[in-house]
């Protein structure tokens, strides 16, 4: 190898671009010494340096997410994008502050979310199918009927504490039950065939999570 002089300045100035593109910090204390060496090749062997100790510009980093190492480039999971999408919009269930929920299995506020999601249910269904302020027009009766489920069900559900699978599901119903919703409308503009396919929907996705099966668990 060939001793140059004069390009340490030069060297560690390149560092320092090099640490502020790789958003890492530059020491002074740990810049390359005053005297750099080329190899035969041409190739500065400081670069040499950087690369065996950052790694190649072009690997891939990892993460781990619930204890399990993912590559850098998958997609996160769509539960996680639905969660936190319901944890925006939807109505903040109780005891997410951090605090424990006082409607915890057993108590009599949970009773009252449990009665009130049941209630809303069954006076939506009538309300859908016309046996409540019965009319021969579409009106905010039938209407409010046919969303009871997304307003008062779902809300009332995700309340009170529930378990992981419950949370989920619920969270995924409010989402596609205002879809469902907006499009069943071009298929069939009767509320009481929307209604009965969020109830479809309600029990399907309880079904999917497991819900049923873990509370015959319990």
């Amino acid at each position: 190898m060939i001793a140059t002089r004069g390009i340490a300045p030069a060297a560690c100035r390149g560092a320092r671009l090099f640490c502020l593109a790789t958003n890492s910090t530059f020491s002074p204390s740990r810049a390359l010494p005053g005297r750099i060496y080329a190899s035969d090749d041409g190739r500065d062997e400081t670069v040499g340096r950087l690369e065996s100790m950052t790694g190649s510009s072009q690997a891939e980093t990892s993460v781990v997410e619930n204890g399990q190492p993912q590559a850098a480039g998958k997609p996160v999971a769509s539960q996680k994008e639905v969660n936190k999408f319901a944890s925006t919009f939807a109505p903040r269930a109780s005891g997410s502050t951090g605090k424990p929920n006082p409607a915890y299995k057993g108590s009599w506020l949970y009773t009252v979310f449990d009665v009130q999601a049941w209630a809303a249910l069954v006076v939506g269904g009538l309300l859908s199918f016309n046996v409540i302020f019965p009319s021969d027009e579409p009106d905010i009766a039938r209407l409010m009927g046919m969303w009871s489920i997304w307003m008062f069900t779902i809300p009332s559900l995700r309340a009170r504490e529930c378990t992981q699978r419950e949370k989920d599901a619920l969270n995924l119903l409010f989402l596609l039950v205002p879809l469902a919703n907006v499009l069943l409308p071009f298929v069939w503009k009767n509320f009481g065939f929307i209604f009965t396919c969020d109830i479809v929907l309600l029990f399907g996705v309880f079904q999917w999570k497991g819900y049923w099966t873990q509370e015959e668990a319990e």
